[in-house]
C-alpha cells in the first residue's frame, strides 16, 4: 500500500562531533531546565522550542536536522536526566511528518506546533469495515459545503480515538472516478456533534481501538492536506512513517504522561509523570518486547539449561540484532541520499516475527505461571498481557500479507494479481451488497 519514499530523517552527514558531545549538550540543558514542578504543558513547551522533542524534523519545524540515531541518544539522555519525554502518541509518529511532507506552509505553522508540544492529540481515522487491506475501498464520504466538507461514514480501530483532538482523515471527495483518485485527506476536529466514539476490548482487557461513527461532522476545506484527491498520495505517505515507526526496530516518542486536552494530564505537575526504576515491573516488561522477553530468559536458569529453548531464544535474539543492523543500513543508504525500497515493509514483517516469537517463549519460560494474569502473576501479568496482545501487530498498519505483495509487487516487480478497480469509477465496482 505503501510507496511513498518522502522521510523527515535527514541523511547522516559528517560531523565534528560524536555522541559523547551530544550526550553532554542534551544532559545540560536538562539539568538546567529539568523543574518537577513545572505542569506537563509547560516542560513539553521548554522541549519544544529548545528543538530537543523531535530532533531528527527539520530544524525550521522543531528539530535538529539529526539522525535517527542521533535522536535515540537525545531520548536516551533526557530518561537518564530523570525528566519525562516528549509527548507520544500519533501526532509525532504520524500526523506530523505526514503534514511536514505534504501539508502547506499554512498548514504546518496551524498544526506542527501543538503536536509538537503536546497541546493537541491525534487519531488514525483510516480503517472501515469494509476497507482494512484494501484500504482504497473507503466509503466515508466527504460533500463539499462552501467552505467546508461535511463527512459521513464509519471507522474502526481507531487508536486513542476516544482521546483524540484531530484525527487524520481519509474520506471520499469523489466517488464517479476510480477508487485511488477519489480520495482526500483532512485534519478532522473530534470535538463536535456527529461524532460518536465507540471503544473496542480487546482480550487483554484494555480498549485501545475505538468505533467512530460520523453523521454530518464538519471540516474546513483549509483543513485538507495535499488537495483535493489526493489522499491515497498522502495516506501512503502516513502509512511509510506508522510501518517505519511500528516495525522492528522503530523508535517513536514516549512518556508516561498523554498529549491533548481530553486526558487532563497538561495541566498537572510533571513530576509526577516520572517514573523510578521499574526494570523488573509489568510496566516495563509490557514496553520492552523481545528485549523484555529476551532478559527474562536470561535470568531463567532453568530456561538457559533447556537446549531447545535456548536455541528459540536466540533465534529472537539474532531478530533483534538483525533489526538493528537494518536501521543501521538505512542509515548509511540515507548518508549518501538513497533509499531502500521496501525497508519499512520489512521492518514490519520483522516486528510480527518477533511478536511471533514472544508468544511461544513467554509461557514457555514462565511455565505454569505463564497462564496467569494481574498482579498475581509474574511481572504484574505483563508477559500473559504481551501473549494477548500479540496477534495484534501482524494485522495494524498493514497486514503481513499486504506487505509481502508491497515487497513483491513494487520493489521485486512480480505481476499483481488481475484487477480492474484502477480503471473502473468506484461507484462502478461490485462489492458485497452488488454495484455502488
Amino acid at each position: 500500500m505503501s510507496d511513498a519514499t518522502t522521510s523527515t530523517d535527514k541523511p547522516s552527514e559528517p560531523s565534528d562531533r560524536d555522541n559523547s558531545e551530544l550526550r553532554a549538550e542534551v544532559s545540560s540543558w536538562v539539568t538546567a531546565n529539568w523543574d518537577p514542578d513545572l505542569t506537563v504543558g509547560e516542560w513539553w513547551t521548554m522541549l519544544r522550542d529548545a528543538h530537543w522533542s523531535v530532533p531528527a524534523w527539520p530544524s525550521e519545524w522543531f528539530g535538529r536536522d539529526l539522525s535517527r540515531g542521533e535522536a535515540v541518544v537525545v531520548a536516551e539522555e533526557i530518561a537518564k536526566a530523570g525528566a519525562i519525554g516528549p509527548p507520544g502518541g500519533l501526532g509525532l509518529l504520524l500526523a506530523g511528518p505526514t503534514i511536514i511532507a505534504q501539508g502547506t506552509d499554512e498548514q504546518k505553522q496551524r498544526y506542527i506546533p501543538s503536536i509538537v508540544d503536546g497541546s493537541e492529540a491525534w487519531c488514525q481515522l483510516f480503517s472501515e469495515p469494509e476497507a482494512g487491506s484494501d484500504l482504497a475501498s473507503i466509503r466515508t464520504s466527504a460533500l463539499r459545503d462552501g467552505d467546508e466538507w461535511i463527512i459521513n461514514g464509519q471507522k474502526v480501530w481507531t487508536s486513542a480515538g476516544h482521546i483524540a483532538d484531530l484525527g487524520m482523515l481519509m474520506a471520499r471527495t469523489d466517488p464517479t472516478v476510480p477508487k485511488h483518485a477519489g480520495i482526500s485527506y483532512f485534519a478532522l476536529p473530534m470535538h463536535q456533534d456527529g461524532i460518536d466514539i465507540r471503544p473496542l476490548k480487546e482480550m487483554t482487557g484494555r480498549a485501545l481501538f475505538n468505533e467512530v461513527f460520523i453523521s454530518d461532522a464538519r471540516v474546513a476545506h483549509d483543513a485538507l492536506i495535499g488537495g483535493e484527491g489526493k489522499g491515497w498520495a498522502v495516506a501512503n505517505t502516513t502509512l511509510m512513517f506508522e510501518r517505519s515507526g511500528l516495525g522492528a526496530g522503530g523508535t517513536g516518542a514516549t512518556s508516561s504522561a498523554v498529549p491533548g486536552t481530553v486526558h487532563g494530564h497538561l495541566d498537572k505537575r510533571v513530576g509526577d509523570f516520572v517514573r523510578g526504576d521499574t526494570s523488573g515491573s509489568g510496566a516495563a516488561m509490557a514496553g520492552g518486547g523481545a528485549s523484555a522477553i529476551l532478559k527474562l530468559a536470561t535470568s531463567s536458569g532453568a530456561a538457559m539449561s533447556d537446549p531447545v529453548l535456548r536455541d528459540d531464544i536466540m533465534k529472537l535474539h539474532t531478530l533483534v540484532e538483525l533489526a538493528k543492523m537494518t536501521n543501521k543500513r538505512a542509515k548509511a543508504a540515507k548518508a549518501i541520499g538513497l533509499e531502500i525500497p521496501g525497508l519499512a515493509n520489512l521492518s514490519k514483517l520483522m516486528m510480527s516475527d518477533m511478536m511471533r516469537a514472544i508468544v511461544d517463549l513467554g509461557p514457555r519460560i514462565l511455565g505454569p505461571a505463564g497462564q496467569l494474569a494481574g498482579a498475581s502473576a509474574p511481572h504484574d501479568g505483563a508477559v500473559t498481557e504481551m501473549v494477548l496482545f500479540a496477534p495484534g501487530p501482524s494485522i495494524y498498519g498493514g497486514t503481513d500479507q499486504i506487505q509481502r505483495n508491497i515487497i513483491g509487487e513494487r520493489v521485486l516487480g512480480l505481476p499483481s494479481e488481475p484487477r480492474n478497480d484502477k480503471t473502473l469509477p468506484f461507484n462502478e465496482l461490485r462489492t458485497s451488497k452488488g454495484a455502488e
